[in-house]
């Protein structure tokens, strides 16, 4: 009897956690997932530049302070990676953040990001899968794991390099349309 009584209660105060847990914004759920896979979070606090090639749009924030995301930050950088076809905001990850932030050291550069795709809503990613076989029907971009970028002052050839040997995630270059895209996806790589 004991040792079901024992059961439930553990039972019970598991799903009291479970239930605790699903309140919590998916921006916290995020940052907690990357608190528990991270290696090791920096001391210092951590700042990215991005414009939006599409709106014509800049930002630079720090996203990262005093051991943690910064909501405020992170909710700019969502809004500025939106799907600028129909305005679609959709939260950024954090560990593609810091996988931003921690290519631009890999290269030793400070330029903003000129991105080309961020977010990417699932109407849009259907469009653009029907018209290119280049677009996966399940994108990362629909989950806010995945962006197309150029760094001004570095050749896409370094920045795809760079990013293949951090191997955080999938890496593609695309000389055509000139950008590399990013996610943290499994590690994969391919190029054009």
């Amino acid at each position: 009897m004991r040792n079901t009584l024992h059961s439930r209660r553990t039972f019970l105060r598991r799903m009291g956690l479970l239930t605790a847990g699903s309140a919590l914004s998916s921006q916290t759920l995020n940052q907690q997932l990357y608190a528990q896979t991270a290696p090791k979070l920096p001391k210092q606090d951590l700042s990215l530049s991005f414009s939006n090639l599409h709106t014509g749009e800049s930002l630079k924030t720090t996203f990262f302070a005093e051991g943690q995301f910064i909501p405020e930050s992170m909710q700019e950088i969502s809004r500025l990676l939106r799907d600028h076809r129909n305005n679609q905001v959709g939260e950024m990850n954090p560990q593609l953040m810091m996988y931003l932030h921690d290519l631009q050291q890999n290269l030793g550069v400070n330029k903003e990001f000129q991105v080309i795709s961020g977010y990417r809503s699932p109407e849009t990613n259907a469009m653009l899968s029907q018209r290119s076989n280049k677009v996966a029907k399940k994108s990362l971009h629909m989950q806010g794991k995945a962006i197309d970028v150029r760094l001004p002052g570095t050749d896409l050839k370094q920045l795809h390099k760079a990013a293949m040997s951090m191997k955080r995630g999938g890496v593609g270059l695309y000389t055509r349309s000139q950008f590399v895209h990013l996610d943290v996806g499994r590690y994969r790589y391919w190029g054009s």
